[in-house]
């Protein structure tokens, strides 16, 4: 958890039936995919409501992101019965040692990891699991990640650091690119590249022998911005189109204001028209988001 987190009043977070509604005008613009963040979202009390309802929508495609630290096999199986298909769990060490200090949780490393086999168990595939890699902090486990992909046969996403993190520490000098990445690991393994889908934010490789894979998501050194096709909305309502801009704006006073559908849509419509063509990570007046990836859902 960051260390100065502050906790959303209650009366400001959307209930069920707004994110459901909400969804549902997602879905008359043509959206299809529907991923569940946080914060941690399996803290929410309403989880299992949310599933089943979204469940049976006809999503093409419903994901959950998490740290790990609660899920239990039962969960992991209710949930895939209630429609849920993947899940993504972020982890950005290998070592019990140095977790506590890169993560902020207690959460050991052995309980995040039965979480992952639960998962994989429980058919919520492909299991993907997140490490942001940061230069003289964890860059030294990149091929120890590769390892784990193929022993625990999930998809691992090898993250450039963003300017996203809690303590504001980023600075291009601490970013690992991709193709460093990829070279480390093709110093132990043999892999070959997949083609991607146009809107992918990964480019994904698959090992010559063995299950897994591997993906490079080159958010700073290979933007995709041009491809994005994402929209974040927060607990709160309030909806931002780039993640690494600080625009945005709250549909939560249309919602308890008696809009109309068409009202909504219009507002999905026009906040979707003022994504930017780049992030601007590359120029020296880049001005870092104010909120962290915690706040806007990752």
């Amino acid at each position: 958890m960051d260390p100065d987190v502050k906790y959303i009043p209650k009366m400001q977070l959307l209930s069920l039936d707004e994110y459901i509604r909400v969804i549902k005008i997602a879905m008359s613009l043509g959206i299809n995919k529907l991923r569940i963040t946080g914060g941690e979202p399996t803290l929410y009390p309403r989880l299992d409501d949310l599933l089943e309802q979204v469940g049976k929508l006809g999503l093409k495609d419903i994901a959950l992101t998490t740290n790990g630290s609660i899920i239990r096999s039962q969960w992991a199986s209710r949930w895939k019965s209630l429609g849920l298909n993947r899940v993504t769990v972020s982890l950005d060490t290998l070592n019990s040692q140095r977790k506590d200090a890169i993560t902020r949780s207690h959460t050991s490393l052995t309980t995040v990891i039965k979480a992952i086999d639960a998962l994989r168990d429980a058919e919520l595939a492909p299991v993907k699991v997140n490490a942001v890699i940061m230069r003289g902090v964890n860059d030294d486990e990149v091929v120890d990640f590769a390892d784990f992909a193929k022993e625990h046969e999930v998809d691992m996403r090898l993250i450039e650091f963003m300017p996203l993190d809690a303590g504001k520490r980023w600075e291009k000098r601490h970013v690992v690119s991709a193709n460093n990445m990829l070279e480390m690991i093709k110093e132990k393994h043999n892999v070959i590249r997949e083609e991607d889908s146009k809107t992918s934010t990964s480019m994904n490789y698959r090992f010559e022998e063995g299950n897994g894979r591997i993906g490079f998501i080159a958010s700073v050194t290979q933007a995709f911005c041009g491809a994005c096709d994402r929209m974040r909305m927060m607990a709160d309502g309030t909806v931002r189109p780039c993640l690494f801009s600080d625009e945005e704006w709250s549909v939560r006073a249309l919602l308890r204001g008696n809009a109309s559908d068409d009202d909504l849509r219009q507002f999905f419509v026009n906040a979707m028209w003022q994504k930017s063509i780049g992030h601007g990570m590359d120029r020296d007046d880049f001005q870092r988001p104010e909120k962290t990836m915690s706040r806007i859902g990752g």
